[in-house]
């Protein structure tokens, strides 16, 4: 019986080139998407996956062809905040076909595998207590099938809505033929800038990746009956940070709970509210990642 020191190379099992293949199959599916844009933060809890959701919502209600990506594994919200939650995929001819949404944005998600809402994600192991071994190699390994398996036809835009934490954004621009940059989401509280600060610079140091800006979301409340805003979290600037970092400011997104009943009750609030201040501040933001991309390098158009 052979133990690991007597296995040479990769035992026969050819990985190296079932990778590569897979790998050409992400960018001959991706050939037909204009711009990748991941959105991540570094950090939960600022609102980021909302973010993603209603940028690729405005840009959709303007016109563009949009898809998303929703690559937290642990922690998938996008099926249920763009009302595809339950929808069933349907096999193509070459892929798998992603349910759509009412602005006709093709979504795909481990959540839509998953047999119910309350299944939580589990890689087979002998236990689940070793599945930690495996489970960073497994999750890329969905997002590769999601990235190349799919059906996402011509799109002018697919967003991919990044996990908390620095090191998937790594990861993740591994598997793509190219990105057409990040966006950045943080809240204005310092703990949140002291964490996304860090994603910045992972982006832009180590990565080489294009950063789009940085949004800042819950900026303040703004009253609905008399209109005046205040200050959600004291003391932290957001936009001063932003030029610290050398990177755009995109601009703020004032608090809005209809947002998170929007996500909820699995409708569109770019659809339903895009005229209050937080509709207008997204449409902002979204037009300035229009910009942004559409001036980037020719090799981000694919025609």
């Amino acid at each position: 019986m052979k133990n690991y020191r007597d296995i040479t190379g990769d035992g026969g099992s050819n990985v190296v080139g079932q990778v590569t293949e897979q790998l050409d199959r992400v960018n001959a599916r991706l050939a037909s998407v204009r711009h990748i844009v991941a959105v991540m933060s570094g950090k939960g809890g600022v609102g980021k996956s909302s973010v993603a959701v209603n940028l690729a919502s405005a840009l959709a209600v303007q016109g563009s062809a949009v898809g998303i990506l929703d690559a937290d594994i642990n922690g998938s919200t996008v099926p249920k905040m763009t009302g595809v939650r339950g929808q069933p995929l349907r096999r193509g001819a070459t892929g798998m076909i992603p349910p759509v949404n009412s602005l006709n944005m093709p979504v795909m998600s481990i959540e839509l595998l998953l047999r119910d809402d309350r299944a939580p994600v589990r890689w087979n192991a002998p236990t689940q207590q070793d599945a930690y071994t495996w489970r960073g190699m497994m999750e890329m390994g969905a997002i590769r099938e999601f990235l190349s398996d799919t059906e996402w036809g011509t799109l002018d835009f697919l967003f991919i809505d990044l996990p908390p934490g620095t090191d998937k954004l790594p990861n993740i621009v591994g598997l793509l033929p190219r990105i057409s940059g990040t966006v950045v989401v943080t809240i204005p509280s310092h703990v949140s800038q002291f964490v996304v600060a860090k994603s910045i610079r992972v982006a832009k140091e180590l990565l080489k990746t294009p950063v789009v800006g940085l949004v800042e979301n819950m900026s303040s409340y703004v009253c609905r009956h008399c209109g005046e805003e205040e200050t959600l979290f004291p003391g932290g600037n957001v936009e001063g940070m932003a030029a610290e970092e050398n990177v755009p400011y995109l601009g703020k997104i004032p608090f809005d709970p209809r947002i998170a009943a929007a996500a909820d009750e699995e409708v569109s609030f770019m659809v339903q509210h895009g005229d209050t201040p937080a509709g207008k501040a997204i449409h902002g933001i979204a037009d300035g990642i229009k910009k942004f991309v559409e001036q980037s390098a020719p090799n981000d158009q694919t025609g």
